[in-house]
């Protein structure tokens, strides 16, 4: 699919999208649970869709009627199939191993040759070291083991998904268990996003100092509950307010844990100068931070080598994209520089299967007109982005 833009600006208002990162933790939560409950706001991009057929298949009975998923749970992880399908969701692959893990069966996790080609080297490594099966081929993992409780360590440094799933794993087992984090913690943000919905269920975690978790035996209780809005794709719609547009974004909560929300503090950043912009905590802002600085005064982000194994390698074909544009990026250790750039019109760009590079590249055809391929991919977290961008004035045609 195509997404044609003409120059435009964009007026009125627009719901943030239902967060993903909180919506697999809640879905994942309620099977844990063994009750039934009913999880309402969800938004069902292919990620979603990815982790609801990942429970089906080891057990849960789910029901979904318009935005609600009723989670009944009884038979969860007693009935479970040999091959899941994990689709291109990293959240999903990440946080469904440990738990399989649990089983003491053979089982595969399916998924698209870029989402194996994404780290799984914590997994491999717990594998190896208690003597579990783990095989990779390019488009699957293997898994056989017998999980325990016990004390775990885990780098901070690698994405938080890995954490999160080892979580879900001993939450699941049912016993005290520590895991004890190797610092510098990146992505912290996300683990207070794990702990918080967790507890909605009764669950007894807390972190015990600030690089141990400690997950004490409890008994988890039904909860139903809401989808707060999602901060990540909020910044998408947020940031053609920086560029001349007059939209007000709703459904985000104020306290809100997720560590995206630093997104308006960074907006204001770049719009006052050339900052400098740590996304070690917050990557996905990365392909957003780069469309909007590039447009304004520039930017220089650090923390970047994570771009490398998202959905795409996003800074590089960020820099690809911009190339076609007429600009480009500076690379150094663990760096980008941002210039401030002028864009030709009407460029033919690609979105490189990449939902945010997507959505980043909209922003700056928005102002220069122009084409991107392959914009089907905001189905993996934002389904309704080019729609809601139509209602609220933009310009852009979809073939």
């Amino acid at each position: 699919m195509k997404a044609i833009f003409n120059p435009c600006t964009l007026k009125g208002n627009v719901s943030a999208p239902p967060s993903k990162s909180m919506a697999h933790r809640y879905l994942i939560a309620a099977a844990l649970s063994k009750k039934k409950c009913v999880i309402s706001g969800v938004d069902y991009s292919e990620d979603i869709l990815a982790t609801i057929d990942c429970l089906k298949a080891l057990g849960a009975e789910i029901e979904i009627e318009k935005d609600a998923v009723t989670v009944i749970s009884e038979n969860f992880m007693k009935s479970a199939s040999t091959v899941l399908n994990c689709r291109e969701s990293g959240s999903t692959l990440r946080f469904i191993i440990p738990l399989v893990l649990c089983l003491k069966n053979r089982i595969t996790l399916q998924g698209s040759t870029r989402l194996l080609e994404r780290p799984l080297d914590v997994y491999e490594n717990l594998c190896v070291e208690n003597k579990f099966d783990f095989i990779k081929t390019e488009n699957s993992v293997t898994v056989c083991g017998e999980l325990k409780s016990g004390e775990y360590e885990i780098s901070g440094e690698i994405s938080s998904q890995f954490i999160t799933g080892l979580i879900f794993a001993l939450i699941y087992i049912g016993e005290e268990s520590k895991i004890r984090i190797i610092p510098p913690f990146e992505s912290r943000s996300y683990i207070n996003l794990t702990l918080s919905a967790l507890r909605s269920f009764g669950a007894d975690i807390a972190f015990e100092d600030d690089y141990t978790i400690v997950i004490k035996k409890a008994k988890l209780h039904s909860f139903s509950g809401s989808v707060e809005g999602d901060y990540s794709n909020a910044a998408f719609l947020d940031a053609f307010n920086y560029i001349g547009s007059d939209i007000q974004v709703n459904n985000l909560k104020a306290d809100s844990l997720q560590g995206d929300k630093i997104y308006k503090k960074y907006f204001a950043e770049i719009s006052k100068g050339v900052p400098i912009l740590d996304i070690s905590d917050c990557p996905d802002l990365g392909p957003v931070l780069i469309a909007l600085a590039s447009l304004k005064n520039g930017a220089i982000l650090t923390g970047t080598d994570r771009l490398k194994i998202k959905e795409s390698d996003r800074g590089l074909v960020m820099h690809e994209e911009l190339v076609k544009l007429g600009g480009g990026l500076v690379f150094g250790e663990n760096r980008i520089t941002v210039p401030k750039q002028n864009f030709q019109e009407n460029a033919e760009l690609n979105g490189h299967n990449d939902h945010r590079i997507v959505m980043a590249l909209s922003l700056i055809l928005s102002k220069y007109g122009g084409t991107i391929s392959g914009a089907e991919a905001v189905r993996k977290s934002y389904p309704s982005f080019f729609d809601d961008l139509k209602n609220l004035g933009a310009e852009v045609k979809l073939k």
